[in-house]
């Protein structure tokens, strides 16, 4: 892509923010439009981020922005059309549908009482719900630094607010559809989300994005966690889409003293994803835990981008991103542990091991750390090559075929990381995703 078509794009979207601003009418001397009008000016100053910044090196989103996106394109969907993305053997969850990036209230089901899970639309809850909505929104997530943060901020509006209030359990899962409408068109979304676990609370949520139709998706999307003392929340993500679907979500994740928050992200299809999970670990006796798998093939390139930062003594990080790459696949992993100097006591570890099954297949890992404390326990470290030649041949030598003594091997790999997650149906499900690649039954 040329550096004149990115110049369009930017243009067109600085001129369908000013179209935005003109049917906001009274709208627009509310704060959160003050917030967006700083944020487009963020964007106008930074443009999209290109491989000479040092955080895309070896994340092109030129191929992405070559193509046309329509912004804020209304679709027609119903519930019908969007079932066939729902989890299987999952029936009592509090589903929120968003499509093309709008969350949709009609299509959601919430069957948690209002007392344990609030649901709003983010705009409105910014009046409803302001002491808990204007300390976090666009606060977390910066918009100074980061372009398609910024960008996603500026076009807010329909994003939803997610509430469990203190001491409440949410039994049922939270399930966020992220579903794209692609039919009739190259369609661009920004979803944008608050999630805020008050004190002594626990609540689990998955995120889920689709495509349905035959064109190209581009998603920006943006969510903010709030993950107060005490609290606990587990946290999924399943990337199983289009390969001409690509993918830019961050994650920004704050949690307070005697806290537990753990993601977990499996990534097998699509065609660009950009992964970032930041956490700030602002607090003492805080549980930190990121896990990714990441099983390509293809063309599909993945990037994880993470960061734990330990501001306060007494926390624990830990981290597992695993990758098996076949066909043309790519992969990066970039992973941050910064401990500042009144982190005294921290431990914070990192990994990322990688297999490679094909000659066309690579991955970009730097695993990094930086310590300004001098009491603490820390480790870091990434591992790629191929699969174990000797546990092959001890397969093979037992009478087991080579493809499905591959398929062991793989599926062995792997699934350390899917059998992390606690929540069973979800695990099942993803278990036979794993299965169905490796193309065997175990």
């Amino acid at each position: 892509m040329s550096t004149i078509d990115k110049l369009n794009l930017k243009s067109t979207l600085l001129e369908q923010f000013k179209a935005f601003e003109n049917t906001l009418n009274g709208k627009s001397q509310k704060p959160i439009h003050k917030i967006r009008q700083q944020a487009i000016q963020s964007f106008d100053g930074l443009g999209f981020p290109t491989t000479k910044h040092e955080e895309w090196k070896y994340t092109n989103l030129g191929k992405v922005l070559k193509e046309a996106y329509t912004f804020g394109q209304t679709s027609p969907l119903q519930k019908a059309d969007i079932e066939q993305f729902f989890l299987p053997n999952m029936p009592k969850a509090n589903n929120i549908v968003f499509v093309n990036g709008v969350y949709q209230p009609t299509l959601s089901q919430i069957v948690s009482s209002e007392d344990v899970l609030v649901v709003k639309n983010l705009e409105e809850a910014y009046d409803t719900h302001t002491t808990l909505v204007e300390p976090h929104f666009a606060q977390l997530a910066n918009s100074e630094e980061e372009a398609l943060i910024a960008l996603n901020t500026a076009f807010v509006q329909d994003g939803v607010f997610i509430h469990v209030p203190a001491n409440k359990v949410v039994e049922a899962p939270t399930v966020l559809y992220f579903i794209n409408d692609a039919r009739n068109g190259n369609v661009g979304v920004q979803p944008r989300s608050l999630i805020v676990v008050e004190q002594g609370a626990q609540a689990t949520f998955v995120d889920k994005t689709d495509t349905i139709g035959g064109q190209a998706s581009f998603s920006n999307a943006v969510m903010e966690v709030v993950v107060e003392p005490n609290a606990r929340m587990t946290h999924y993500k399943v990337q199983n889409d289009q390969p001409n679907a690509s993918y830019v979500g961050t994650t920004q994740v704050k949690q307070a003293s005697d806290s537990y928050y753990a993601n977990t992200t499996i990534s097998l299809n699509g065609g660009v994803i950009r992964n970032n999970l930041n956490i700030a670990l602002d607090g003492s006796n805080v549980e930190s835990n990121m896990f990714g798998l990441y099983m390509l093939t293809g063309n599909t390139h993945v990037d994880n981008h993470s960061v734990a930062d330990h501001l306060k003594p007494h926390s624990l990080s830990n981290e597992l991103y695993k990758g098996v790459l076949d066909g043309k696949s790519t992969g990066v992993f970039n992973g941050k542990i910064f401990v500042r100097q009144d982190a005294q006591k921290t431990n914070a570890y990192q990994q990322n091991r990688n297999i490679l099954l094909s000659d066309n297949s690579s991955i970009n890992t730097k695993p990094q750390l930086e310590i300004w404390a001098d009491d603490v326990k820390c480790s870091h470290g990434a591992t790629t090559g191929n699969l174990d030649e000797e546990a092959l041949f001890y397969l093979r030598s037992r009478g087991i075929a080579t493809n499905e003594a591959r398929a062991l091997l793989i599926h062995a790999f792997g699934n350390e990381i899917v059998d992390k997650i606690e929540l069973e149906p979800l695990r099942v499900y993803l278990e036979n995703l794993v299965m169905e690649r490796l193309e065997v039954q175990f």
